[in-house]
């Protein structure tokens, strides 16, 4: 049943007393018109780029309100927070900035570019357990023990009100606002967002993106109640949470009007088309929004939508291998394994014929032992790079007439 409203965590008048605490120290993040991507998707898209804030990501709109709230004994206490990366730095930056101590426990394999940032913005680190919530465990241990104020990620009222300003500033930012779209981990953005949105503008519709791996919002929203879900892992690791909220589900309940999901590729696909065709660099979980909206998921119609890019925080080597994934599946760049004769002049000639159709080669193998050729043959891996899928057809073509036996190397 929909959640009543003294069931639910925050009200508007929360969001926009909020809004009004973290004004000055938030950043009015951009909510810019794409015409590239309103062509992609067949709706009017705007970005709200939340990635540009000082931490990289939305979090720090929540932590900040909760962190204004805590009297001066909370203050002189220090406050506690267990996160792998976003709101670790939200936390860590805004408790520093106010002379306040801060510790967050992070996972034991978060990677140092996360933990060396958190350090950087004045948080003491501890590192524990395998996971988010061996991690959570560890700072509700010593919470207790020392009296500082546990700082939720997303279960807690004042950061869902902190979260939800983003949804004032749509509203504001896009005249004749339709819908918005917003990732969801536990439900806190969403459910300040929503809670915004609705109550000032009910015809909006509100669409929340889950990876496919972990779709704990969808899960309790079928059951009608939290319930925790199998670990996996995913790209889209700022929403990666087996449980959603106690507080947040109401308020999905309520103000959300569908939860899609999206898998790994199409979220890795979105991130390179926000890379290449907007400049604009976002996280696994900031470009899951725009992912429904490429694959279509939404039940949206040509709507004047806000499509939040909720991070930008990506780890430089995942970055790499995403773009590298997403350039063979456009087929930008191939990896051919091609026969030939094991003699004087074979690998001009094959290069030749590479050359003629304008594809660079960036890498080669040549093995005379391997592949099982037989003795008077050989095999080259030749890695490639192409202008796309037609190019692709037309080198084939030419190498299967000049007698080459070829075949792609995945």
């Amino acid at each position: 049943m929909p959640a009543t409203e003294t069931a639910l965590a925050i009200t508007l008048a929360d969001v926009q007393a909020a809004r009004e605490r973290v004004r000055d120290a938030v950043y009015l993040t951009p909510c810019a018109h794409s015409r590239t991507l309103s062509e992609l998707t067949g709706q009017q898209v705007h970005l709200k780029l939340e990635n540009l804030q000082m931490t990289g990501a939305f979090k720090e709109r929540g932590a900040l309100n909760r962190i204004l709230l805590l009297s001066d004994e909370q203050k002189a206490r220090g406050v506690i927070a267990a996160s792998a990366g976003n709101h670790a730095q939200g936390v860590a930056y805004h408790a520093t900035r106010h002379g306040i101590g801060s510790t967050i426990v992070m996972p034991e394999p978060t990677p140092m570019v996360k933990v060396n940032a958190t350090r950087r913005f004045g948080a003491e680190v501890i590192l524990h357990g395998a996971n988010y919530d061996a991690a959570y465990a560890e700072a509700r241990r010593r919470c207790d023990i020392d009296g500082s104020t546990f700082i939720h990620p997303f279960d807690d009222a004042d950061v869902i009100a902190g979260q939800g300003t983003i949804g004032l500033e749509m509203l504001e930012q896009v005249d004749g606002l339709e819908a918005v779209i917003v990732p969801i981990g536990g439900g806190g953005l969403i459910g300040g967002i929503a809670c915004a949105v609705k109550s000032l503008k009910p015809d909006v519709r509100v669409i929340g993106v889950q990876t496919s791996r972990l779709p704990s919002m969808q899960a309790a929203m079928a059951a009608g109640h939290p319930v925790t879900i199998d670990a996996a892992t995913t790209i889209g690791d700022g929403i990666a949470v087996r449980r959603s909220g106690e507080k947040t589900l109401p308020l999905v309940q309520r103000y959300v009007d569908e939860i899609v999901t999206v898998d790994e590729d199409e979220i890795a696909a979105a991130i390179l088309v926000l890379l290449e065709r907007e400049k604009t660099l976002a996280e696994g979980a900031g470009a899951a929004a725009l992912a429904a909206l490429l694959q279509k998921r939404t039940s949206l119609q040509g709507a004047r939508t806000a499509v939040l890019v909720c991070g930008g925080n990506i780890d430089v080597t995942l970055l790499s291998r995403i773009i590298e994934r997403g350039l063979v599946q456009d087929g930008r760049l191939i990896r051919l394994r091609i026969h030939l004769l094991d003699r004087a002049g074979a690998l001009q000639d094959l290069t030749g014929i590479i050359a003629k159709h304008g594809v660079n080669i960036v890498d080669t193998l040549y093995n005379r032992a391997y592949y099982g050729v037989n003795l008077g043959d050989t095999t080259i891996d030749i890695t490639m790079e192409t202008r796309g899928r037609d190019q692709v057809d037309e080198l084939l073509l030419a190498l299967t007439e000049n007698g080459y036996r070829h075949s792609r190397v995945i």
